[in-house]
């Protein structure tokens, strides 16, 4: 299954149980790849004690999952991205939501 997700927040355990669901599709064999848009680009950015939403987020990183980052979404926030919301266009969207089997929005 192509596993599309779109997260357009920063509430620490709604991004940290979503990336969960990541790392578990991946373990089953899906492609996973995660769309950051609009708050969601500051994801790298969450500090909550009880979700480590980047320790999670190179976890999927490291099975194999594909994050996007909205570039006019880090143009705003004066950010050039990272590694987990690396700089990506309006075409990367749309190509997920086009191509995913299942998507997923937070």
């Amino acid at each position: 299954m192509n596993l599309g997700i779109v997260i357009t927040q920063t509430d620490a355990e709604t991004v940290f149980n979503v990336l969960r669901l990541a790392k578990y599709s991946l373990d089953q064999g899906d492609d996973v790849r995660i769309f950051l848009s609009g708050r969601g680009v500051e994801m790298d950015k969450i500090e909550d004690a009880r979700f480590n939403v980047r320790e999670q987020a190179r976890i999927v990183l490291d099975a194999g999952g594909r994050f996007y980052a909205c570039e006019t979404c880090l143009k705003i926030r004066e950010s050039a991205g990272s590694e987990i919301c690396p700089l990506s266009t309006l075409k990367d969207h749309y190509e997920i939501v086009r191509d995913s089997d299942r998507l997923v929005t937070v």
